[in-house]
């Protein structure tokens, strides 16, 4: 598909509330975003409300939260420093992820709304033990896995040495399982669990969707921005939300900055 047709009736303005439309009713809402677009995070939070205020919401879980954390005391009263301290969520100083400024407020959406929350990816100390798991190269088939391996190289501005592309190929593969079973394991009959991940996570034809059980439904949206240098295929997601574009910044020529040599 276009990018131009990706664009048309797109607004420069505060986005429209996220349209779910014929996405529901769905066991399983797989929603992505581009990580430094805050309307993505706001549309994030208005499909918590939604879902929540239609009673359909069964629960959110979070890339930016390790597998096995979760907020499970819900409800008006609780606090941010509850909820932080539950999902052990910390700004990493170093890179900027995951700022609570930007999520907190899709996070607690849900909580406020009764609904728990939880993490969904790869614990850190896990991350060497999978980059030699080579059974999870067979999680794709080879042209899958080499699309995995190009978006990792393309994603680190070719800064990686080749030869640790495979082993963290292996990390995202991992993470992608790790959400899908965090996933499945909260499903509940007649409701929706959020899952909210990078666009990279939730593509049907290489992400989460690859480790859901045969037969399991679900539905994604993509989450673009106007200034998006590639468009998405109809086999990868089911919609495409496209915002206003983000302020010009080049990413490799600061991660360039900060790599020796």
């Amino acid at each position: 598909m276009a990018m131009a047709a990706l664009l048309a009736g797109c607004s420069s303005l505060r986005p429209a509330p996220a349209d779910l439309g014929d996405l529901l009713p769905t066991p399983l809402l797989l929603v992505g975003e581009l990580h430094d677009a805050p309307e993505h995070q706001a549309l994030q939070r208005d499909t918590v409300q939604q879902l929540a205020r239609r009673g359909e919401l069964a629960a959110l879980v979070l890339e930016m939260v390790e597998q096995g954390r979760r907020v499970s005391r819900t409800g008006p009263d609780v606090t941010e420093a509850e909820v932080r301290a539950a999902l052990d969520w910390r700004d990493d100083i170093n890179t900027g992820a995951w700022p609570w400024s930007v999520y907190g407020p899709v996070v607690m959406a849900a909580v406020h709304s009764g609904v728990p929350v939880f993490g969904g990816n790869l614990p850190r100390e896990r991350m060497r033990e999978v980059m030699q798991e080579t059974t999870l190269d067979a999680l794709l088939s080879p042209p899958e896995l080499e699309r995995q391996r190009e978006a990792i190289r393309n994603g680190h501005c070719g800064l990686l040495p080749e030869t640790q592309i495979a082993p963290m190929t292996r990390i995202q593969l991992a993470r992608d399982r790790a959400m899908a079973q965090t996933a499945i394991d909260v499903l509940q009959p007649g409701r929706t669990v959020l899952l909210v991940a990078g666009n990279g996570h939730v593509l049907r034809d290489i992400g989460v969707p690859r480790h859901l059980p045969p037969g399991q439904a679900f539905r994604v949206v993509a989450a673009l921005s106007e200034d998006a240098g590639s468009a998405l295929s109809p086999t990868q997601a089911d919609r495409i939300w496209v915002t206003s574009a983000r302020p010009p910044r080049d990413p490799c020529a600061e991660l360039r900055q900060k790599t020796p040599g």
